[in-house]
């Protein structure tokens, strides 16, 4: 298997591993989804000149782009971390999961803060757990099942 389709596959089941992370911090604190991704998605598509439809078929297409861009974000980290792994010897999951984790965390909180959608430095606690946590979850698992893959 080519190093790249390791990296997707690696990418996708950590997305799914944030996903899951996400959903239960939901589940447990009894807090709402986030915005962010479905405001950033209307908002490129506004500097796109791309007419989404609209009322709630335009709200609906924008939380459908804001969760894809996500899906895009997860398997193009995985997929770049098989490009650059490709015959590098072997790091140990624990050591470049984080580093994967921040740099998900990056492919999705700058593009929200370039676009003014948000500004981290006003969060509280809460909410850097609640982006921080799942991303660690997401590059702990895509540098771990990329390891099992190798």
């Amino acid at each position: 298997m080519q190093p790249v389709t390791k990296g997707l596959l690696a990418g996708a089941v950590g997305t799914i591993a944030l996903n899951l992370a996400t959903y239960g911090d939901m589940l447990l604190r009894g807090r709402p989804s986030s915005e962010v991704p479905t405001q950033v998605a209307g908002r490129l598509a506004d500097r796109a000149g791309v007419h989404l439809g609209d009322g709630e078929a335009k709200a609906n297409r924008e939380q459908a782009v804001g969760t894809l861009l996500g899906y895009v974000t997860g398997l193009g980290v995985g997929a770049v971390y098989g490009l650059l792994r490709r015959g590098n010897g072997t790091l140990p999951a624990w050591a470049v999961g984080p580093l994967l984790g921040a740099a998900a965390m990056a492919g999705s909180d700058v593009p929200a803060t370039a676009l003014k959608v948000t500004d981290p430095t006003s969060w509280d606690l809460a909410s850097w757990s609640s982006d921080l946590i799942p991303h660690l979850v997401y590059g702990l698992t895509t540098a771990s099942v990329y390891q099992v893959m190798r």
